[in-house]
């Protein structure tokens, strides 16, 4: 059986643990505290006084703008218009690179899909003096293409008809197989030079005749 002394030892012992625990407890909250303050009124500084890359940037990013696709009717004998939204580019080139994109999206009002699936948009140029565009795909746009006269009209002109409708500075459209120059898609068009816009495909301006 423990003496006075003895429980009066093990009850300092008590308490000093106690009140270590206590302490280290307040500790730990004052610095969760603390922590939560900083970042709550840094995150407010941010919303309040954006860096030129912050709430202004992200606002761009998620800014749309109106275009027009062309996409084929269901025989692929015209271009039908399609209104789209894209994300709005900083330039011509990045405009360009999204209607191309938006183009290999396929529609989304149920007009027939002018390229195949899967296929890579490796890059896009202009060159300002001539207005040409060159838009450069992976070799799977020949490999998944289903080739036929029609079918290969209907790339080509969707896409010369897309770019140079929304982009005036765009007269011609030079399509590229990985950055060179190819023949043709599957032997009915030739790609060896650029296209310019063909309004006669284009079902608006024939119904109007």
């Amino acid at each position: 059986m423990p003496t006075k002394k003895q429980r009066k030892i093990r009850d300092v012992k008590s308490r000093k643990k106690k009140k270590s625990m206590k302490t280290l407890f307040l500790v730990f909250a004052i610095t969760a505290l603390f922590g939560f303050l900083i970042f709550f009124f840094v995150t407010l500084f941010d919303y309040v006084y954006p860096p030129v890359s912050g709430k202004g940037s992200i606002a761009r990013k998620k800014e749309k703008e109106a275009v027009i696709l062309y996409f084929s009717d269901a025989n692929e004998r015209f271009l039908v218009p399609e209104k789209r939204y894209i994300p709005k580019g900083n330039n011509n080139v990045e405009k360009a690179t999204e209607l191309t994109k938006a183009l290999l999206e396929g529609s989304k009002t149920g007009l027939v899909n002018t390229f195949p699936e899967n296929v890579d948009l490796q890059d896009v140029k202009i060159d300002n003096k001539s207005k040409t565009a060159y838009i450069s795909f992976g070799r799977n746009l020949i490999k998944n293409h289903p080739g036929g006269s029609t079918s290969e009209v209907s790339t080509v002109y969707s896409l010369a008809n897309t770019l140079i409708s929304n982009i005036p500075a765009i007269k011609k459209v030079k399509i590229l197989i990985e950055g060179k120059e190819a023949e043709t898609l599957k032997g009915h068009v030739d790609l060896s030079e650029p296209f310019t816009m063909d309004k006669e495909l284009m079902l608006q301006d024939s119904q109007k005749g």
